[in-house]
């Protein structure tokens, strides 16, 4: 497999904002500036924010600007640290012992022949403390682990290295971009927070979503661009349960694209959606105003 490219890193915060800019990632000058001291200090950064306002996308588009694999580990209620770190190959380990003779499961040479290298099963987190800085390793809603698996990823924050019992310590020979990402649907403890740097992305202003629209949707008239944003402003200062982040402004505009609207009205608004407001309650508010939202009452 060919290795990646490596690919200078910026001397500026601003060179950084024009290379994430090349690859349609509108950075404002504060996350720009966070993610720039990331790079040079060698440091996590943990990015907290609402659902959709691009916290992953950041870490894609680092990866792509950087020229290195993005390695993706995506938390969940329950997960181990089995499934962050390694795993054996059970089914294969149990045909290499169908294959051993009878002699060398009596002397018992069984042990090494079935835990070595060839056997193991790399997960992200082993993956991303191989590839070193050839990578940019993305821990997603971190939130959603639990307090045990939190404090595991203390000890690989700090170190870098990763001891598997039956072959011994695996370390990072160089240390790749860390980016962990939360949306808050609990507090994180301070010990996770002190190992990393801190930036918090809200939503975009009305200027900047509206930059950020016609980077990601060229073709979008001006008109109808704006509307869109506008009438995404008008629901977030709503009580919503769950407000729109830009994923949603960028799902409207296709959406409306795809019905073949050239305006948001109210017509065209309540036929798609379902591409902005995700819960029944949320719709159901949103339908009864739905004319003074898109500027349309």
């Amino acid at each position: 497999m060919t290795e990646p490219t490596a690919v200078p890193e910026p001397a500026t915060v601003a060179e950084l904002q024009s290379l994430l800019r090349d690859v349609d990632y509108l950075a404002e000058r504060g996350l720009a500036t966070a993610a720039f001291i990331a790079l040079q200090m060698g440091r996590p950064i943990l990015l907290e924010g609402e659902v959709g306002v691009g916290k992953t996308e950041l870490a894609k588009a680092l990866a792509q600007i950087f020229d290195r694999r993005l390695v993706r580990l995506q938390c969940y209620e329950g997960i181990d640290t089995h499934q962050a770190l390694y795993e054996w190959d059970y089914a294969r380990q149990l045909l290499q012992v169908r294959a051993l003779s009878e002699r060398q499961l009596v002397e018992g040479e069984t042990v090494g022949k079935l835990y070595s290298p060839e056997f193991l099963v790399e997960r992200p987190l082993l993956d991303a403390v191989r590839a070193g800085d050839r990578c940019v390793l993305l821990i997603d809603e971190v939130d959603r682990a639990d307090d045990e698996f939190e404090a595991f990823l203390l000890e690989l924050l700090s170190d870098f290295q990763i001891t598997i019992p039956e072959i011994g310590t695996i370390s990072a020979e160089t240390r790749p971009l860390v980016i962990l990402t939360s949306n808050r649907t609990r507090e994180l403890h301070d010990a996770l927070k002190r190992r990393c740097l801190y930036h918090w992305i809200g939503y975009p202003d009305a200027e900047q979503e509206l930059a950020i629209v016609h980077a990601r949707a060229p073709d979008v008239g001006d008109v109808i661009a704006s509307k869109v944003v506008a009438a995404m402003n008008r629901l977030r200062e709503m009580d919503l349960a769950k407000p729109p982040g830009v994923a949603e402004t960028l799902d409207w505009v296709e959406a409306l694209s795809i019905v073949g609207a050239d305006d948001l009205d109210a017509d065209s608004a309540a036929d798609t959606l379902g591409s902005v407001v995700k819960d029944r309650d949320d719709l159901e508010v949103v339908n009864d105003d739905l004319a003074t939202i898109v500027g349309d009452g």
